[in-house]
């Protein structure tokens, strides 16, 4: 299943994605690897993350996540987001393998 998910950077701001594998997406993130965004911000940590029904809905949810200002994103971390525990432990630790599956979903990314 897919997830949606906000990070919380060092600079405070939010950062939302989406990933079908949580664990190795935020070793990615805190590798510098994922995101331009997050390399400049980090470290990172998990603030919020919901599964949904399938990609194009994790699709959907992260755009509606990202049109969303700070306010609102803060007001669904205050009213919503439940703390939960970082997926997989043992992934998120250590960025083993986040290279090699970097690689590849930059290159899936120019086609």
């Amino acid at each position: 299943m897919p997830y949606v998910y906000l990070l919380r950077c060092r600079d405070g701001s939010l950062y939302a994605g989406a990933a079908k594998d949580l664990a190795l997406r935020l070793a990615m993130h805190r590798a510098g690897k994922a995101s331009r965004y997050t390399r400049s911000r980090l470290p990172v940590e998990l603030a919020w993350w919901c599964e949904v029904a399938g990609w194009s809905e994790a699709l959907r949810a992260e755009l509606r996540l990202k049109r969303l200002d700070r306010a609102a994103k803060e007001e669904l971390l205050r009213a919503g987001a439940v703390p939960l525990p970082e997926p997989s432990a043992a992934i998120a630790e250590g960025a083993e393998g986040a290279g090699a599956a970097g690689a590849t979903a930059a290159r899936r990314r120019r086609r």
